[in-house]
């Protein structure tokens, strides 16, 4: 059936289009001719094509094009009096007789356009004889399309400000009421193209009117290019009249249109000084139509015209145009109930942008609106619809795009509320926007009370949310969202001690019901920001105020062993050492030997106690070791006692080539280079040969278990730490002991050279060239390697 209606309408185009070009071949003969009867007679024919109801808008739009083309050269001809010898007045009257209204009605609007430009009558005369006259054509589109071409031939001879056409009884009021009336009128037609037809075809009707709707907008055009219309003008008369047409039309894609048109096509100066009464009109709109859009549309336009001049904006603060604007929507939400939330939320997007474009400096307005977004949305625990979350999300992004700084967002009391209506999924997301943004831009969050409002911000980050549990989370997201946080820390300062120790207090607070899977990635930045205090504070007199407890170092180092406690109970025993073993060089640089002494206990009990693979204990033996070979603030006992430990743990390890690197690194537990350092070389040699004897142990397992010796590397390495501490000076370190140890390594080489790994070979071959060259360097070094031969 649709099929067969557009091939039906193809041929009555076809048929109109032939009807037109046949009568336009006799007009142009008797144009040609100069026979004024013959002209008219042909063209009133072709013109009589118009009369047909059976074309669509867009089929009658090209029927349209081929007759004005045509009408064109005919006004060419009634311009030219000497051709036809009847003067503008005669061929006025005369070209009333034509039998049929519609083509009697294009051919005075033809010969109106030349009579206008005669000047032989006044212009709004013949504007208004015009105007009147087509109300004989009601049928909507052959209505509108001649409306049309009236607008046409007569928008360069209306009596404008600086026009030929003005003067005398013609002034810019009369182009104005012309134009008007020309725009009600088409709107009325256009308006009832609704109620033709059965009501089955409503939606073609639809689409019928919306291909016909820039003919009406047309007028609002013309009326926007009038030069004499000026502010004054457009107040009392334009805008009153325009807007009275839209509200009274009760249509609803007619007064979406025609709102979005007038906000297009009018300078926004008239906007804004007109502000109330436009806007006055939103809420009289009918419910269904999209208003949002249209107040959308508007302050967008403001924004950029406050944008375009710092001099613009004086008129804004006149005009409370912001005050307007707020008050607007709220009418619009309150009188719509039937408004999605993602219109509402969007209304408050477009006004939160106007406000950050034309009023950047005042954060109250800013607030406001934020505020008025809460009251929208404390109707709904969480926003459900996608469209509205992505709407809050932009409301959120506004004024950190801004500002460049979310300092300035955290003093926005609403702020916070508005994200408390984001699901737990955008609430991530929004958290990792706000972190980003403080480190595109450096942000330094300086108080206690900030942290506060940005932890509560970011709280979907750092706990659970609503009983998700953290199975349910993608792994790399959390890592990447764990370690924003932990980035996020570290950029918490203040120079002030008493302050400082606030925001470690208040991250505290807020992080440690994080759950086992976040405190490893947010409680090591935790330490290490308390730990900068503590070196802040170190050789300070006095005080530091944290929550109402006074803090000095050492009650620094007892916040510092709570927080760490918190990993080592999760459990992640290797991360809580090494924070502990941090902490104790910090105690040990503040001289605090109890302090120090307790977190080297509490490493100690965690590698006895949750470290049990075995590689995770080689690792974690070697940082304790590092760690107290750099500690100077113990007494004998307690180094005793540790480094005792140490040794005694080294000796226990799985294998037994980690027993041996472990054992004679602890030999520089015993020889620290420093002015006050031990320097015990008897322990140092004791453990060196308790390395040997592990080494050569190392060796007859690996002979029993594969066959061969097994691989020197072990013996090379402690001919290394021989050659170390012979260098220093330990006087229990002979050259006959390092000789002794190169000739063992040579004959092991030498027995099972098939068995050789290149890199054992090639790390003696560097050793023995390093012994040669301190031979040949000379001095008090070479002579002490003279006795030693490779």
């Amino acid at each position: 059936m649709i099929l067969d209606g557009i091939v039906d309408e193809d041929k009555w185009l076809a048929e109109g289009i032939a009807g037109i070009q046949h009568h336009a071949f006799y007009m142009h003969r008797a144009l040609d001719a100069n026979n004024l009867r013959d002209a008219l007679k042909y063209s009133a024919q072709m013109l009589s094509e118009l009369r047909t109801s059976r074309l669509s808008p867009h089929k009658y739009y090209e029927l349209y094009m081929r007759a004005f083309d045509e009408l064109r050269k005919l006004e060419m001809f009634f311009k030219d009096e000497s051709r036809h010898g009847v003067s503008i007045i005669d061929l006025y009257e005369l070209v009333q007789h034509a039998g049929n209204i519609l083509p009697r009605l294009y051919l005075l609007c033809t010969v109106g356009s030349v009579y206008i430009k005669s000047k032989e009558a006044p212009a709004k005369d013949v504007l208004k004889d015009l105007v009147e006259m087509c109300r004989a054509v009601q049928h909507p589109i052959r209505g509108l399309f001649l409306r049309s071409y009236l607008s046409q031939v007569s928008r360069d001879k209306l009596p404008d400000l600086g026009s030929e056409y003005e003067g005398g009884s013609d002034t810019v009021t009369n182009a104005v009421d012309f134009v008007l009336q020309n725009f009600t009128e088409m709107n009325k037609l256009w308006v009832r193209m609704q109620y033709q037809g059965p009501g089955r075809v409503r939606e073609k009707h639809e689409k019928e009117r919306s291909e016909l709707r820039d003919l009406v907008g047309k007028n609002l055009h013309v009326l926007s290019q009038i030069e004499g219309v000026e502010l004054q003008m457009y107040k009392d008369t334009v805008l009153p009249r325009v807007l009275e047409q839209v509200i009274n039309c009760k249509d609803e894609l007619a007064q979406f249109y025609l709102m979005d048109c007038l906000i297009q096509v009018f300078p926004d100066e008239y906007h804004l000084q007109t502000l109330e009464t436009l806007l006055g009109a939103c809420p009289q709109l009918q419910p269904t139509v999209d208003v949002k859009t249209v107040l959308s549309q508007l302050m967008d336009r403001l924004s950029n015209y406050a944008a375009s001049s710092t001099y613009v904006l004086p008129e804004f603060l006149q005009v409370e145009a912001f005050t307007k604007l707020s008050s607007a929507i709220g009418r619009v939400i309150e009188a719509q109930v039937d408004m999605p939330i993602v219109g509402a939320i969007s209304l408050y997007v477009s006004l939160l942008t106007f406000t950050l474009r034309v009023h950047p400096d005042r954060l109250d307005y800013v607030d406001q609106v934020l505020g008025a977004c809460v009251r929208k949305l404390s109707g709904s625990a969480k926003v459900e619809d996608k469209r509205a979350i992505k709407q809050v999300v932009a409301l959120l992004s506004a004024p950190l795009e801004k500002y460049n700084d979310i300092v300035t967002a955290l003093t926005l009391s609403n702020y916070p509320r508005v994200m408390d209506h984001l699901d737990d999924g955008t609430n991530k997301v929004m958290a990792m926007v706000i972190i980003q943004s403080i480190m595109k831009n450096d942000s330094c969050i300086s108080t206690a009370d900030k942290v506060e409002v940005l932890f509560e911000l970011i709280k979907g980050l750092i706990k659970d949310l609503d009983g998700i549990s953290d199975d349910e989370l993608d792994e790399e997201d959390f890592h990447d969202e764990q370690n924003s946080v932990a980035r996020l820390i570290h950029m918490l300062y203040n120079d002030d001690p008493e302050e400082m120790f606030k925001i470690i207090c208040t991250v505290k607070k807020h992080i440690m019901n994080g759950g086992p899977k976040r405190l490893p990635f947010t409680v090591p930045p935790l330490v290490f920001s308390t730990l900068g205090l503590v070196r802040q504070l170190q050789g300070q007199e006095g005080e530091v105020f944290g929550e109402d407890v006074p803090a000095t170092p050492k009650t620094i180092f007892q916040f510092l062993n709570q927080t760490i406690e918190a990993l080592s109970s999760i459990p992640s025993p290797e991360l809580a050492l090494r924070l502990y073993l941090h902490c104790a060089e910090a105690a040990n640089d503040c001289d605090l030997e109890p302090v120090a002494y307790k977190f080297f206990t509490q490493a100690f009990v965690l590698y006895e106690e949750e470290i049990a693979d075995s590689k995770a204990q080689v690792t974690a033996i070697h940082l304790i070791i590092g760690a107290l070979q750099r500690m100077n603030v113990f007494g004998t006992e307690n180094r005793d006692t540790l480094t005792h430990k140490a040794t005694g743990y080294s000796a226990k390890l799985l294998k037994k080539p980690d027993q041996c690197r472990a054992v004679y690194a602890c030999s520089h537990l015993f020889w620290v280079d420093d002015q006050d350092g031990v320097k015990d070389g008897e322990r140092v040699l004791l453990c060196l040969k308790r390395a040997l004897r592990i080494a050569n142990a190392a060796q007859q397992m690996a002979s029993v278990t594969r066959g061969n010796s097994g691989p020197v590397t072990l013996f090379v390495e402690i001919l290394n730490k021989y050659l170390y501490f012979f260098e220093k000076g330990n006087p229990q370190i002979t050259s006959a002991a390092i000789q002794g140890l190169v000739e063992l390594i040579t004959n092991e080489l030498q027995s099972d050279s098939s068995n050789v790994k290149p890199t054992s070979d090639a790390f003696f071959t560097s050793t023995l060239r390093y012994i040669q060259f301190q031979k040949q360097k000379g001095g008090a070094m070479g002579e002490k390697y003279a006795s030693i031969k490779v």
